[in-house]
């Protein structure tokens, strides 16, 4: 089959389009004839090996593991391993798989959910990995009706899902972006936007009850100033930290002063899991919820769609046609 194969670790002279062997379904697996691929931070930190903890966590130590690049997936179900209970030949899935990027993925089976029937393949394939870190951080949060949020980071693919499952849990919304991703803000449905190149968020009179930190640059006594005195901060970024931490230094100074303050300081642990994925879908059968996709693109394409990712050029999420790039 045809699939974007990665190397080893570096930037996007690693890739390259190449046959590849056909993968097989293990047990509790399925193969997933891939129409639609999506592109994510994920993909970029396996292209960039960085930060280095993650080879030590076991994901390959001088090359990822997985030679096939790609994780969030839409398509129909072609084979099913053994102990598979939930899913059919010939059912149409998203999620979450290994080497998604490619005519053919292998997924687990409680990584999948079943594409909602007014969804096309291109949509769905964008919802998995972004949606469900969304909808796990607003639970971290204990985020309920009338409270004030603030999305640091509104216009990328975790931050317009944040918007949309704020507001649909009846939250006030204000989104922060750069000036022009102010409209893809306003378009998820955000009550207010702040453009950080010409405000300071925390020098406004606002006061929120819940900060979803999804941009990860900001210093933790920028957020506090900003964040009520009972309010919840949950960090799910952490991109400018350096090559071995991403970020974790302002967590680890969020846990030395947590038992201390009153406001609440929480890590984001994004799982991935079908039941998260479910209620995303849940969501966008309910028309609640809509990815917001800056473009689609062919697969020889992904290296230089993750330049521009890494650039903050992405404006929501990038669709990789999958079935249009092998005809």
């Amino acid at each position: 089959m045809q699939a974007l194969l990665q190397t080893g670790y570096g930037s996007t002279e690693v890739f390259r389009v190449d046959t590849a062997a056909r993968p097989t379904a293990g047990p509790g697996e399925v193969i997933v004839k891939v129409e639609a691929a999506g592109i994510d931070r994920g993909t970029w930190h396996l292209m960039t090996g960085r930060p280095y903890l993650m080879r030590i966590m076991g994901f390959g130590f001088s090359a990822p593991k997985e030679p096939v690049a790609g994780l969030d997936l839409a398509g129909t179900v072609v084979e099913i391993g053994a102990g598979v209970t939930r899913f059919r030949v010939g059912d149409e899935v998203f999620g979450i798989g290994r080497g998604s990027f490619a005519e053919l993925a292998r997924a687990r089976e409680d990584k999948l959910v079943r594409k909602p029937a007014g969804l096309s393949f291109a949509e769905a394939a964008v919802l998995a990995v972004s949606g469900g870190t969304a909808i796990q951080a607003i639970d971290a949060a204990q985020l309920t009706a009338g409270e004030r949020v603030l999305v640091i980071g509104a216009s990328g693919g975790v931050g317009t899902y944040a918007v949309q499952i704020a507001k649909a849990l009846g939250a006030i919304v204000t989104g922060v972006a750069s000036t022009s991703k102010l409209a893809t803000v306003r378009a998820a449905g955000a009550d207010h936007v702040i453009d950080y190149t010409t405000t300071d968020f925390t020098n406004v009179d606002e006061r929120y009850d819940v900060i979803l930190d999804v941009g990860g640059n900001t210093p933790l006594a920028r957020m506090r100033q900003a964040l009520s005195p009972t309010g919840r901060l949950v960090f799910v970024g952490g991109e400018k930290g350096g090559d071995w931490t991403a970020g974790f230094g302002r967590i680890l100074l969020a846990m030395l002063l947590k038992p201390f303050v009153r406001q609440r300081f929480i890590m984001l642990g994004s799982k991935e899991h079908f039941s998260h994925f479910q209620r995303v879908a849940d969501l966008v059968e309910k028309k609640q919820l809509a990815p917001i996709i800056d473009r689609r693109i062919a697969m020889r394409d992904v290296p230089s769609a993750l330049l521009d990712l890494e650039a903050g050029r992405v404006r929501g999420k990038i669709v990789v046609e999958i079935a249009q790039s092998l005809r």
